[in-house]
């Protein structure tokens, strides 16, 4: 199902006056597009059970993030631990400017784009530069959203909001056409996609994209390993409630009686595969019924439920990634110590150039 409210349209022709242009109300500015059917919640189903009869077994890492999920990750980004927010938001005030200038972008989509906190500084960076016109966030939460899109509103009097409803992994397509974009992927998002599914991806994405387009990703770097571990075992366990919380989300989804309070948080960086590695524990052997599923499960005492992956590079993996996805990197932004990176590319006017 699709729903939509009234969209201006930057396209056609601007035929208000300065006073009517005064006069748009915030909810004019403002459009919705939900991309979230039956059959796409039908297919979450189906992931969710692949993974579950996988050895080791495994739940898709977006189930992370219900609303209860949401808020718990949006404390952990505010964690001493947690450097990787932190820092990137840090890099985006410094070279928001110079990646304004180095793209000229009028539209800003975001993939993933939930809270919307670091967006305003590239927002700004837009309006300084006479170029603000249109943003567009991508994200699986309707209600976060609706949030963001009237927040955004109210502050950027002249910015137009199409908000898009959907799983970016399955619904790229769902993203407008228009000129001068700008594509970003922050939070080390990529990080969550194993290196071939990874370069996947970035191929879907870089075929949406115009050659007049640019894309910027964000990417957590290779580091000292009690650091990394460190932002995702945090002293006051909310990474864990965060973890533990996937559990409920399942509950809910497949009607199961899963007990969250049953299993122990354990994240550790994997050294051959460059990537943080989450799971749960289970501290007793149980059966598991997920009743909308049909299917009942024996979990042994101290297996593993798989969770979530978050890969670090160096950068040259980076322009790999990259070169094989079909881009290439313009710019690379990155902290003094070297613990976080925005990477800037553009598509390849040809693969094989």
């Amino acid at each position: 199902m699709t729903s939509s409210c009234q969209f201006y349209n930057p396209f056609q022709p601007n035929t208000l006056s300065s006073s009517q242009e005064k006069s748009e109300s915030i909810q004019d500015r403002i459009s919705i597009d939900n991309q979230i059917d039956p059959a796409s919640e039908e297919l979450a189903v189906v992931e969710l059970q692949k993974g579950l009869l996988e050895q080791p077994r495994r739940i898709p890492t977006k189930f992370l993030y219900d609303k209860r999920g949401s808020r718990l990750f949006e404390q952990i980004t505010a964690l001493e631990e947690y450097y990787p927010t932190r820092v990137e938001h840090s890099l985006l005030q410094r070279y928001a400017s110079e990646i304004q200038t180095l793209t000229s972008c009028e539209e800003l989509v975001e993939l993933g784009s939930g809270a919307a906190t670091k967006t305003r500084v590239l927002l700004d960076a837009m309006r300084a530069a006479g170029m603000l016109r249109l943003y567009i966030p991508f994200d699986v939460s309707e209600s976060e959203i609706h949030r963001v899109a009237e927040e955004l509103a109210r502050e950027y009097p002249s910015l137009h909001v199409h908000g898009i409803v959907a799983d970016f992994v399955h619904h790229l397509s769902a993203i407008p056409a228009g000129p001068q974009r700008l594509i970003m992927l922050l939070g080390s998002t990529i990080g969550n996609f194993p290196d071939r599914d990874a370069v996947d991806f970035l191929s879907r994405i870089s075929a949406q994209m115009e050659s007049s387009d640019s894309f910027l990703i964000g990417v957590d770097l290779i580091k000292d390993i009690p650091r990394i571990e460190a932002a995702y075992n945090d002293a006051s366990g909310i990474t864990a409630e965060f973890n533990r919380n996937i559990l409920s989300v399942v509950n809910r989804l497949a009607e199961a009686d899963f007990q969250p309070a049953m299993f122990e948080h354990l994240a550790f960086f994997n050294a051959d595969l460059h990537r943080i590695e989450m799971h749960l524990i289970a501290t007793k052997a149980m059966h598991v019924e997920l009743r909308s599923l049909d299917l009942e499960i024996e979990i042994q005492q101290g297996e593993a439920l798989f969770t979530e992956i978050s890969c670090k590079y160096e950068r040259s993996m980076v322009e790999s990634m990259l070169s094989d996805a079909g881009f290439e990197l313009i710019e690379w932004f990155s902290d003094p110590e070297t613990l976080f990176a925005l990477a800037l590319a553009r598509k390849r006017s040809s693969p094989d150039s």
